[in-house]
């Protein structure tokens, strides 16, 4: 289901004494959070004044928070852009749950995504149906497409993914 509101990190600390926050992505790479100008908190939209790389994480000045103090203060809150703002991406793990999963081969529905965790090797979606699937999200192999409008995904199910099968 394709959201207004995209969850894409959360505050995790600060990072200096200007007012600068560290986001931790959701499943991103922190440069796509460098792009954007504004983000959602709680709804609320908030400016941002500069945004760069740093360790792993993206490092935020945001608008109003101007000292450690006020950056402190917004650890743990999560950021959201509006989805409009991302129309490029074709979909982000946020808007996967719920969504309808086919056997590519046979057409069959086999379940409906209930989780996205992250791996090292790859992410990977818990599909619940009549059996259990763990599906490898690694495009072609595994995901054959995945179309957010009709809330629908084609996967090629190979021998061995569901977890509660002979």
């Amino acid at each position: 289901m394709k959201l207004r509101e995209v969850p894409v990190g959360r505050i995790v600390n600060t990072h200096g004494v200007r007012g600068e926050v560290r986001v931790l992505p959701r499943g991103l790479e922190p440069a796509f959070l460098t792009r954007f100008r504004a983000f959602y908190m709680d709804g609320v939209p908030v400016a941002v004044e500069a945004a760069r790389v740093h360790k792993g994480c993206a490092l935020l000045r945001l608008a109003g928070v101007a000292d450690m103090d006020a950056a402190a203060a917004l650890k743990g809150r999560e950021l959201s852009i509006d989805r409009a703002d991302a129309a490029d991406v074709p979909f982000f793990d946020a808007e996967l749950p719920g969504m309808e999963v086919f056997d590519g081969a046979t057409g069959e529905c086999i379940g409906t995504l209930t989780k996205v965790e992250e791996y090292p090797a790859s992410k990977v979606y818990t599909v619940r149906g009549e059996h259990t699937y763990l599906i490898p999200a690694v495009p072609e192999a595994f995901i054959l497409s995945v179309d957010v409008e009709r809330n629908r995904m084609e996967v090629r199910v190979w021998e061995g993914l569901a977890q509660d099968a002979n």
